[in-house]
């Protein structure tokens, strides 16, 4: 008792603060309380721990989660197309392991074409803090990825320098919803770059995929249908000066259906002449349809190469190119049909 200050009486003693060990104990117990989901569901909760210095809404958290389960559902059911604020852009599914849990985690993103690779951005829509899914690649660099149509494992490299900032700066060309991204987080958003490991034999398909080459084959060729309309809707939706990211888009094409091509030439169409002599002369139409898609990439590739490439000039290609790969498709479609 200190001198000169009365004893405080039984009530007055219970009204008192409690010490600080014993508000660390009262907060435990809330937390693990409040980390069950019927609680989650009635209560938007402010962690007292706060990450980062911000506090984890979990309401929020479960209606992101719900929405991710339902836009990732909804991606695998339709093959890579979903509809709604998603309708008409590129997305794909990305599943990392988890840093500190181990567990696979899936979510969806937005990409870029990038030759040989593509690019996601880890904006976590402009949230101060990085996403889940980039420090899980930075414990474990590598994930797999569902296009669509198919599933492939991938290496993950985060990009610095010039090289993040050029790949940056034409998302922001495309879409400058991504500078505001960078302005409202107060960091700068990092840029991966995924890129197939290779692996042996036909590539695999994601659940409920294909049972035959030939559906295989259609699957292909849907995704270059797919990425046709894509690109001609950004050439009509782009400006008077062409982006680059656009520019990147369209080689992209040039480069993935050369090397599916080139596959087919040197592996598909032997096969079929071998297995099926009969088929010899469509197979030789199929190769001349080849050398004419050819043709038209090289007459793309020459036009992009041009500064001062207009949106006219540039749809005139994409259409020509599209009329006449179209037709190619249908019509390899319609020989393999029933032989694969």
């Amino acid at each position: 008792m200190i001198a000169g200050r009365p004893p405080r009486s039984p009530v007055a003693r219970a009204r008192s603060p409690p010490d600080r060990s014993s508000l660390r104990a009262c907060r435990r117990v809330r937390l693990s309380v409040l980390h069950t989901p019927s609680v989650m569901d009635r209560l938007i909760f402010c962690c007292p721990r706060r990450v980062a210095g911000f506090c984890v809404d979990y309401r929020k958290l479960r209606i992101l989660n719900d929405f991710n389960s339902s836009v990732i559902a909804e991606f695998r059911a339709n093959q890579g197309r979903v509809g709604g604020m998603f309708e008409g852009g590129r997305l794909l599914l990305l599943t990392t392991t988890g840093a500190r849990s181990g567990r696979p985690h899936t979510v969806p993103l937005g990409y870029l074409p990038d030759q040989d690779r593509v690019l996601v951005i880890g904006s976590n829509g402009g949230a101060p803090r990085r996403p889940a899914w980039f420090h899980n690649l930075l414990a474990h660099p590598f994930a797999e990825v569902e296009d669509g149509p198919f599933v492939y494992e991938a290496a993950a490299t985060v990009l610095s320098g010039k090289e993040r900032d050029d790949a940056f700066g034409r998302a922001v060309e495309q879409d400058p919803g991504w500078a505001d991204y960078e302005r409202r987080s107060g960091r700068v958003l990092p840029v991966v770059a995924l890129q197939a490991v290779p692996e042996a034999g036909p590539p695999r398909s994601g659940p409920g995929g294909p049972s035959s080459p030939a559906a295989v084959l259609r699957l292909v060729h849907g995704a270059f249908r797919r990425e046709l309309e894509l690109i001609r809707a950004e050439v009509v939706a782009s400006g008077a000066v062409l982006g680059a990211q656009l520019r990147v888009n369209c080689l992209t094409l040039c480069a993935n259906l050369h090397g599916h091509h080139v596959k087919e030439d040197q592996g598909l169409f032997p096969m079929l002449e071998y297995a099926h002599p009969e088929l010899a002369p469509a197979v030789a139409v199929l190769r001349a349809e080849h050398g004419t898609v050819a043709a038209l990439l090289g007459r793309l590739r020459s036009v992009l190469g041009d500064p001062g490439l207009s949106r006219v000039d540039l749809l005139a290609a994409v259409d020509e190119l599209t009329g006449e790969l179209i037709a190619h498709l249908d019509h390899e479609e319609a020989v393999v049909d029933g032989i694969l």
